[in-house]
């Protein structure tokens, strides 16, 4: 019994690395497709409409994780 939750925890782990992983390479994606830095134009020119866009981004990566995770 106690190795079963220990293999969850692990799988577990791994799939929240793999999680990780694809959002950076989204987040890199997003950052070479465009001609403009999305840090620059959030953080420094305080662009919201950017900031929303990325946050729903965000979202619909970690439902789409999640579901895979499933």
């Amino acid at each position: 019994m106690e190795t079963f939750q220990i293999t969850g925890a692990i799988s577990a782990l791994i799939y929240a690395g793999l999680g990780i992983a694809v959002f950076f390479l989204v987040l890199t994606l997003i950052e070479v497709a465009t001609k403009y830095s999305v840090n620059k134009k959030i953080a420094q020119e305080g662009n919201i409409a950017l900031a929303i866009v990325l946050g729903a981004i965000i979202i619909s990566l970690g439902m789409i994780i999640s579901s895979a995770i499933r």
